[in-house]
C-alpha cells in the first residue's frame, strides 16, 4: 500500500512539473527574446522567476519519495548489449579514419578553401558539427568521441608515456586549456578566418600530440584534453553507457547518479565550467552585457582583457556557490563525511543542467545551419550560396523546455543521490536544500539570458 502511495506521490509530482514547465513554456510566448524577439508583454524577470519555482517546487515533489527500492528500480534498469572484439576493434578503426580525415580536411580547406566563413566546409565543421552536432550526439544518444578522436588514434601509433602524469593535477590541465579555447574563440576572428583556425587547429594538434607523447595516452586524454573530457562529461548523460563487455542502455541520466563519474574536484570544477562558460556566452551576447562590456572598453581596457577576466571570474562565482553548497549541505545534514567528497558526489546532476542549457544554446544553431555543412562539404573548396533554414518562432519555447527539463532532471538526480549517500531520510533531504537553492539560481539566470534579444559581441 505505502509502495502504491509513493508511486502515486511520484506521478503527482511529475504531472506538476510538466504542468509547471508548460505553464513558463507558455510565459515565453509573451516575454523578450523567444519568439516575438521583441514584443514584451510578461516581464522578463517574472518569466525567469516562474522557471525558478518550477524547479523548486519540483524539489520539493521529489523529496515525497524515499523509498530506495522504488528509486534503484527507477534508476537501476538496464539492457546490456555484448560487442565482439572483432566488430569493436572494425568500428574503432572506421571511426579512426574518417576522424584524422576530417581533421586533415579542417586544415587543408582552412588555408585553401574559400576565406568566407559561412561557406568554408572547416569552420563549419568545427563548430556546427563537433561544437554543436557531436556534443548533442553524446548527451542524447552516447558518447561518439572515443571512436573518432583523431589525436588519441594518431598517438596511438606514437612512443608515449616518458614521463608519468602528476596525479595532484586531476582535470585542471583540461579545465585551464578549454578556459583559453572559450577565450580565443571570443576574442580571435575565428569563424569568418577560416586560415586562422587551421592554424589554431594545427597548433592544438601539435599540443595535444606533445601531451600524450610526454604523459602516455591514456592519461593525457582522460585528465588533460578538454576535448576528451568535455565528450566523456556531456555523454554521461546519456542512455547508451560503455561497459567492460559492451554497451548497456539505461534510464536517461542514470549514470548522474552513480559516484564514480568524478574522481575528484578537478572534475567537478570541469563540469561547473561547463555552465559557466554556455553563461558567459549567452551574456556577451545579449544587449545588457554587450553594453556592460562595451562601456569598459570606451574607458580604455581592451576587450580581450574584459573577457580574459570575465571569464574565469564567472568560473569562480559559480564554482564558489557549488563550494558553499556543499558546505552548507555538510552542516545541515550533521554529517561525518567531508565536504569534498559531497561536493564531486553531488555534481552529477550539473552535467544535467549543462546538457538542457547547451541544447537551449546549440540546438537552433545545428538544425539552421546543418544544410549549409551538408551542402559545402560536397564542394569544400568552391563558393558557394549557404542554405539556411529559417526556424520558426516558436522554437524558442523548445530551448526553454531544454533548459527547464535539464533542471529537473538535476533535481531528481539529486534527491537520488542523496538517498544513496545518507542512511536517514531526514538527512537525505536536508542535505539537498543547498543544491536545489544553487539549481533554482542557475535556471533564473539562463532563463533570464535566453529571454533577451541577441547581438553579436563587442
Amino acid at each position: 500500500m505505502k509502495r502504491h502511495l509513493r508511486r502515486a506521490l511520484l506521478s503527482a509530482g511529475v504531472a506538476v512539473a510538466l504542468l509547471a514547465s508548460i505553464d513558463v513554456v507558455a510565459a515565453s510566448n509573451v516575454s523578450a527574446g523567444l519568439g516575438s524577439r521583441g514584443d514584451v508583454s510578461v516581464p522578463t524577470w517574472l518569466y525567469a522567476i516562474t522557471g525558478g519555482g518550477v524547479i523548486g517546487a519540483s524539489g520539493l515533489m521529489s523529496m515525497l519519495v524515499t523509498d530506495r527500492e522504488l528509486l534503484d528500480s527507477l534508476h537501476g534498469k538496464r539492457v546490456e548489449f555484448g560487442v565482439p572484439n572483432g566488430l569493436g576493434a572494425l568500428v574503432s578503426l572506421a571511426g579512426g579514419v574518417i576522424g584524422v580525415l576530417a581533421l586533415i580536411g579542417i586544415v587543408v580547406v582552412g588555408f585553401q578553401g574559400p576565406q568566407i566563413g559561412q561557406v568554408n566546409a572547416g569552420v563549419l565543421l568545427v563548430f556546427v558539427g563537433g561544437r554543436a552536432g557531436l556534443t548533442i550526439v553524446a548527451y542524447l544518444v552516447g558518447n561518439p568521441w572515443p571512436a573518432i578522436d583523431p589525436w588519441r588514434h594518431i598517438a596511438s601509433v606514437l612512443p608515449t608515456g616518458y614521463r608519468e602524469y602528476p596525479e595532484r593535477f586531476g582535470t585542471w590541465p583540461a579545465v585551464g586549456v578549454l578556459l583559453v579555447l572559450i577565450w580565443l574563440e571570443v576574442v580571435l576572428p575565428v569563424t569568418s578566418e577560416p586560415a586562422l583556425l587551421a592554424s589554431l587547429v594545427l597548433g592544438y594538434t601539435a599540443f595535444t600530440l606533445a601531451g600524450a607523447v610526454a604523459f602516455g595516452e591514456t592519461d593525457w586524454f582522460r585528465h588533460a584534453d578538454p576535448i576528451s573530457v568535455w565528450y566523456r562529461y556531456y555523454g554521461a548523460v546519456a542512455p547508451l553507457q560503455r561497459t567492460a563487455d559492451g554497451v548497456a542502455l539505461r534510464p536517461y541520466g542514470a549514470r548522474l547518479r552513480d559516484g564514480d563519474v568524478f574522481e575528484d574536484r578537478s572534475g567537478v570544477g570541469f563540469a561547473i565550467l561547463l555552465v559557466a562558460e554556455l553563461t558567459f556566452s549567452g551574456v556577451i551576447a545579449t544587449e545588457p552585457g554587450s553594453d556592460v562590456v562595451q562601456s569598459i572598453v570606451d574607458a580604455g581596457i581592451p576587450s580581450a582583457i574584459v573577457y580574459a577576466l570575465f571569464l574565469p571570474g564567472l568560473f569562480g562565482l559559480f564554482f564558489g556557490a557549488y563550494l558553499l553548497a556543499a558546505r552548507d549541505s555538510r552542516e545541515r545534514a550533521q554529517t561525518f563525511l567531508s565536504t569534498r567528497y559531497l561536493g564531486y558526489r553531488f555534481a552529477g546532476p550539473l552535467l544535467a543542467i549543462a546538457a538542457g542549457y547547451h541544447f537551449a544554446h546549440y540546438g537552433g544553431f545545428l538544425l539552421s545551419l546543418f544544410p549549409t555543412l551538408t551542402t559545402v562539404a560536397q564542394a569544400p573548396f568552391s563558393t558557394l550560396n549557404p542554405s539556411q533554414i529559417v526556424l520558426p518562432s516558436w522554437f524558442g519555447h523548445v530551448e526553454a523546455l531544454a533548459i527547464l527539463v535539464g533542471h529537473v532532471l538535476a533535481v531528481w538526480l539529486a534527491h537520488g543521490t542523496a538517498i544513496d549517500t545518507f542512511p536517514g531520510r531526514v538527512q537525505a533531504i536536508r542535505s539537498q536544500y543547498p543544491f536545489i537553492l544553487v539549481m533554482v539560481a542557475f535556471t533564473i539566470a539562463s532563463l533570464w539570458i535566453i529571454s533577451l534579444p541577441t547581438i553579436s559581441p563587442v
